[in-house]
């Protein structure tokens, strides 16, 4: 009995302890958001605090002026573009790196994965390079690359994870009943992985639509993208409105991470229940 309660008291000890680290982590994230969320609606021209009053329209001029819309559409192109490829690459590398095993299977998950571990300045530098010797610098076609190899592993940890719950011998069943293996993977396989693809997709042009790096050492001086736009805002001109265009920037990619939340709970629910 004393010890099921010590058991007890030190599980609840360690749950406020891993608490607390939950609540501080979030705090140190949340406070430049709480920051910038009051300029952003600033009734003066400067980045300053507390306001000199309330007002929209810097959210306007971001919604109006053909700065931030050419900003923004090329944001959602380049984002959209690498999502799709960094998709379907990340997909098939863990689909091949999954029927792997041994040191195969290690090396070949640590290369796709190496965009994670490398500083993204040295990707950047050495992307400027070799991208200027295959004639892609200050291309969109470049950009988009680049942008697919920094978010294509965030789709192969998704689909992997969801491949370590999939049962093989629902191929082997289909194949017995006589289904091609590529009638197999459309008919069994991919429904079932299916929210781990969707899931790595949101990941992905997460990371896609927010880099700033790449753009900066890759794309031309009039190839605009919103965090490009926000960081020159803040290097040259500081207006309220980069505060603006931030909080909407965040916004997306806080909306993105719930819908990828509500697909991981639905998805762990249909499993629960069997289905």
């Amino acid at each position: 009995m004393s010890g099921s309660f010590v058991r007890t008291r030190s599980e609840r000890v360690w749950g406020a302890v891993e608490l607390l680290i939950v609540v501080t982590v979030l705090a140190l994230l949340s406070i430049p958001l709480l920051v910038i969320l009051p300029i952003s609606f600033s009734a003066g021209s400067m980045l300053v605090l507390p306001t000199p009053g309330w007002s929209l329209q810097w959210y306007e001029e971001v919604l109006t002026t053909r700065l931030w819309q050419d900003a923004a559409a090329n944001s959602f192109y380049t984002a959209t573009v690498a999502t799709v490829l960094a998709t379907t690459l990340g997909t098939l590398a863990a689909l091949g790196i999954h029927q792997l095993g041994g040191w195969p299977k290690r090396l070949l998950s640590a290369l796709a994965l190496a965009p994670l571990l490398v500083p993204i300045a040295i990707i950047a530098v050495s992307s400027f390079f070799f991208f200027a010797w295959a004639g892609l610098v200050r291309t969109y076609t470049g950009i988009i690359l680049e942008l697919t190899v920094l978010a294509m592993p965030y789709v192969v940890i998704t689909v992997g994870a969801t491949l370590q719950k999939y049962d093989a011998n629902l191929n082997r069943a289909a194949a017995s009943l006589g289904a091609s293996p590529l009638s197999a993977f459309m008919t069994v396989m991919l429904p079932i992985i299916a929210p781990g693809i969707v899931a790595g997709a949101l990941f992905a042009f997460v990371v896609a639509f927010d880099e700033v790096v790449i753009v900066l050492f890759i794309a031309a001086p009039e190839q605009q993208t919103l965090p490009r736009v926000i960081y020159s805002g803040i290097r040259e001109n500081i207006s309220p409105a980069v505060a603006a265009a931030a909080v909407m920037l965040c916004a997306v990619s806080m909306l993105l991470m719930f819908a990828a939340e509500l697909i991981r709970r639905r998805t762990a629910r249909l499993r629960s229940t069997g289905i």
